[in-house]
C-alpha cells in the first residue's frame, strides 16, 4: 500500500523498480514484445540520458538516490521508448510539443516562434549542419509542395522562414527535436523560478 508521502514522492520522481512495476500494470513489452526486465530498463534509461542529455532526467537533489528518474523522464519511457505505434524521433518530437503545451498553460505563456528569418541557401548547411547536396535535395522536395518558399535575391537563392520551417519538420527533424529541447528546458527553468515543484526530495 502506497502511502500519501509516497504518493506525492512519485509525482516528481519514481525509483526504478517503480518504473518497472508501473510499465508491467500498462502491459508495455520490449520493442519484440517481450517482458520488460530491470536491464532493459536500464538501458533505455542510458538512451534515453544520451540522446537528451540537457534534459534533467535525473535529481540533482536526491544525490543519494543514483537509481531515481524525474517522472519527465518516465512519461519520455512510456510514451517514447517503449511505444511502437510510430517512428521514435516523431513520437520523441510529439512528446516535447506536448510537454511544452503543459508548461505554456501552467505559466500562461505564448509559443516563441523558432523561425524568425529567411535564410540563403548556403547558410542552411550550417544551420542544419548539412552537406550542400543533401540541402539540395530536400530543397527540391519543399518547392514541389509550394515552390513560392524559394525565392531569389541579391542573385541568389533565399529561403522563406516558413520554408526552413517545412525543411525543418519534413526532411530535418532533429534539428526540430533539438530546438524543442531547448525550448522546453527554457520553459522548465521558468517553471521552477515560479515556485512548482520539480526536482526536490520530500
Amino acid at each position: 500500500m502506497i502511502t500519501d508521502i509516497e504518493k506525492e514522492l512519485e509525482s516528481i520522481f519514481l525509483s526504478y523498480d517503480r518504473i518497472l512495476e508501473k510499465l508491467k500494470v500498462l502491459n508495455i513489452t520490449t520493442k519484440k514484445g517481450g517482458n520488460l526486465t530491470e536491464k532493459g530498463l536500464r538501458k533505455a534509461i542510458e538512451i534515453m540520458s544520451k540522446k537528451h542529455p540537457k534534459c534533467r532526467w535525473k535529481s540533482k537533489m536526491a544525490k543519494g538516490y543514483k537509481n531515481y528518474i524525474l517522472i519527465e523522464g518516465f512519461y519520455w519511457l512510456k510514451y517514447v521508448y517503449f511505444q511502437n505505434e510510430k517512428k521514435m524521433i516523431d513520437a520523441d518530437i510529439e512528446f516535447f510539443i506536448t510537454r511544452m503545451a503543459q508548461y505554456e498553460e501552467l505559466l500562461q505563456v505564448d509559443r516563441k516562434s523558432f523561425w524568425e528569418n529567411d535564410m540563403y541557401v548556403i547558410e542552411l548547411e550550417q544551420y542544419f549542419n548539412r552537406k550542400s547536396d543533401t540541402i539540395r535535395k530536400a530543397i527540391s522536395k519543399m518547392i514541389k509542395e509550394n515552390e513560392n518558399y524559394r525565392f531569389k535575391e541579391n542573385g541568389k537563392y533565399k529561403i522563406s522562414r516558413h520554408g526552413v520551417e517545412w525543411l525543418c519538420k519534413k526532411c530535418f527533424k532533429q534539428k526540430y527535436l533539438e530546438l524543442l529541447e531547448d525550448y522546453k528546458m527554457e520553459l522548465t527553468e521558468k517553471y521552477i523560478a515560479e515556485g512548482y515543484p520539480y526536482d526536490i526530495f520530500l
